[in-house]
């Protein structure tokens, strides 16, 4: 008897994959999606996995076997745990696999110095020893005690240049057309997230959301909710904005740790904590534009990717490097030379070598950074609020368009996501759809400095915990350097501090 357990997502193309394997389309969706993946299972075996489109983490039982799939892209999580007593346990939450009896909790020290330049944990490696990811893109069969671990989706480039970036963007607003039919049940209502950028604008203009969800500050020079604000007016839809406070915004990163499970030092993922739990009292269901940036070509760092050249493989490990080595080494009392973050894309390398430089940058980022801190963050934060995200953004048929574009149509001299931009204007003003990118932006480089919001960090940076891992005396000449006017190490002093934090909770705390 096949059975489905510890499924999490939404299969998109429920109703054409009813009609394939005769299963009638009324029925609810847990019902639905369960008899979906049992049905095409028995249909397809894994292959089955190339018939599925959304998001989505579940485990196969079948008889005395346990199959363990996780989506294209990671934007659902999935863990697993090899017990001393040849036991597998699994989850699409860490907690959940420490209820356990026969968990051993010890924590994975060497992490931490991938940590401290990531802000994430990359790989099938999570801060707990013995806990691993299932990585994106991958499945696991667990049989007689034996494990073996498949890829059955591979991030490739196929550049096609006989197309023009007129019939690319053509191709992108078809598909997105396509996607937000199926994107949500008849009677579901959506709200979705807007930052006032070309994501999730054409997001929203696409969908039948009648309300976006943004946060702001009241500093105006951090504050974009008025673009969102703008957007919306222009679309027709209600704007909900929250206006987040530094005393709101303190008092809840004990909450994300503990929700992440994983110690993540994005910034934004704080106020997108506060964002969930805003939009969760209007509804159950939201949109977010997560995906096109790494896709499509969207970061500005992008635009030196020709610059760097054969020289990528050397340095760039994703979208973050936030310590450099000697600091590193300066400040851990366990530093090993040879774990290095740039050992954690080796390989990735090897398998684009011959590709573009800006390829290169997006395909690592694809493989690291999304699933490492922005599928993570919208999950753990979405969940722990009691909301449901869906990416329309990110599916594997939008990114097998962005896989054929020539660099060029992606990023060139003056714009960034150049036919991304052009599918987006046909539904959105030219100055929003061609506006310049302006990131999550949050004040927390003023509000660090600021003694009345920092006094926790100043606990942790003289604490035991802090011993345990630090010289002390050097975290702490970060700190003084940073408030002495050094804006800029922020982040190291926010990467240390989420770690010292995450730690209290899960390892400190009896």
């Amino acid at each position: 008897m096949v059975e489905i357990r510890e499924y999490k997502g939404h299969i998109r193309n429920h109703k054409a994959l009813c009609k394939e394997l005769g299963l009638a389309e009324n029925l609810g969706r847990e019902e639905r999606e369960n008899l979906i993946l049992i049905k095409a299972y028995e249909k397809w075996g894994m292959e089955m996995l190339n018939h599925l489109y959304g998001m989505f983490a579940f485990a196969i039982v079948d008889g005395d076997k346990i199959i363990l799939v996780r989506d294209h892209f990671g934007a659902k999580p999935f863990y697993y745990y090899k017990t001393a007593d040849e036991r597998l346990i699994y989850g699409t939450q860490i907690r959940k696999i420490m209820e356990d009896t026969a968990f051993v909790k010890e924590f994975n020290l060497p992490l931490l110095q991938i940590y401290l330049s990531l802000t994430y944990t990359p790989g099938d490696e999570t801060f707990f020893k013995g806990v691993k990811k299932l990585m994106p893109g991958h499945f696991l069969v667990w049989e007689n005690g034996k494990m073996n671990i498949s890829r059955y989706y591979k991030y490739e480039m196929d550049i096609d240049n006989t197309k023009t970036i007129e019939e690319f963007s053509e191709e992108i607003h078809s598909m997105v057309t396509q996607i937000f039919t199926e994107i949500k049940d008849e009677g579901e209502e959506a709200a979705s997230f807007l930052s006032g950028g070309v994501d999730s604008s054409y997001v929203l203009a696409m969908s039948d959301a009648k309300i976006s969800a943004s946060c702001g500050y009241e500093d105006e020079r951090f504050d974009e909710s008025y673009l969102a604000k703008e957007t919306s007016k222009i679309l027709n839809r209600e704007n909900m904005t929250s206006i987040i406070s530094p005393e709101e915004y303190f008092d809840i990163v004990p909450f994300v740790m503990e929700n992440m499970e994983q110690p993540l030092a994005d910034a934004s993922a704080i106020a997108f904590a506060l964002g969930c739990k805003a939009v969760a009292k209007k509804t159950k269901l939201c949109y977010s534009g997560e995906g096109a940036d790494e896709f499509f070509g969207g970061y500005n760092m992008y635009r030196n990717a020709e610059r760097y050249g054969d020289n990528l493989k050397d340095f760039y490990v994703g979208n973050t490097n936030i310590m450099k080595e000697d600091e590193k080494k300066a400040i851990l009392k366990v530093y090993d030379e040879n774990n290095l973050p740039i050992n954690y894309v080796k390989d990735l390398y090897e398998e684009m070598e011959g590709l573009d430089p800006l390829s290169k940058m997006s395909l690592v980022d694809i493989s690291v950074w999304l699933e490492g801190d922005i599928y993570l963050n919208v999950d753990k934060m979405s969940t722990a609020a009691g909301l449901e995200i869906r990416m329309p953004l990110t599916d594997r048929r939008i990114f097998d368009i962005a896989r054929k574009m020539p660099p060029q149509f992606k990023v060139n001299e003056t714009q960034n996501k150049v036919a991304f931009r052009n599918a987006a204007v046909k539904v959105l003003p030219e100055d929003i759809a061609y506006r310049k990118k302006l990131g999550f932006i949050v004040p927390i480089r003023i509000w660090l400095a600021d003694e009345r919001y920092n006094k926790d960090v100043v606990r942790l940076f003289n604490s035991e915990i802090a011993e345990k891992f630090f010289d002390v005396k050097a975290i702490n000449a970060i700190f003084e350097d940073y408030i002495g006017g050094n804006s800029d190490n922020w982040r190291k002093i926010w990467t240390i501090y989420t770690f010292l934090l995450w730690y209290s909770v899960y390892f400190a705390q009896k």
